[in-house]
């Protein structure tokens, strides 16, 4: 797998606020600088680069996986922002994800999945 430094940044660019960008980079590189560089290389510049999944993909699997984790909702927020805006997911299919998510998450983490798809909503 090819790493991209200009790919990532291409990719956080249209899938990214430059606040939001520049916020996780913030927290990341304050106490282990150089640490932002790795996810934009290795992740938006590498795995999200890789072929056999579309965006919408992606972002499903990302919402999933941070919503059965439970307390990254900023992250989720973000790639639930993500879905709807850059993905061409409905909100309508972003809920549904949700409500599928429910019998193996639990209504607790289900309940945290929907206040982050309220909060992406309204900003």
């Amino acid at each position: 797998m090819e790493l991209s430094m200009s790919k990532g940044n291409e990719f956080v660019a249209q899938t990214q606020s430059p606040e939001s960008a520049a916020a996780w980079k913030q927290q990341l590189d304050a106490y282990a600088p150089g640490a932002s560089d790795w996810v934009i290389g290795a992740v938006f510049g590498g795995t999200y680069q890789r072929d056999g999944l579309e965006l919408r993909d992606r972002q499903m699997l990302n919402m999933a996986a941070l919503a059965a984790m439970g307390g990254t909702e900023p992250q989720l927020t973000g790639h639930i922002r993500t879905a709807v805006e850059t993905a061409g997911m409905s909100k309508e299919a972003v809920a549904e994800c949700f409500v599928h998510l429910m019998p193996y998450i639990g209504v607790p983490k289900t309940l945290a999945a929907m206040r982050c798809m309220k909060a992406a909503f309204e900003d």
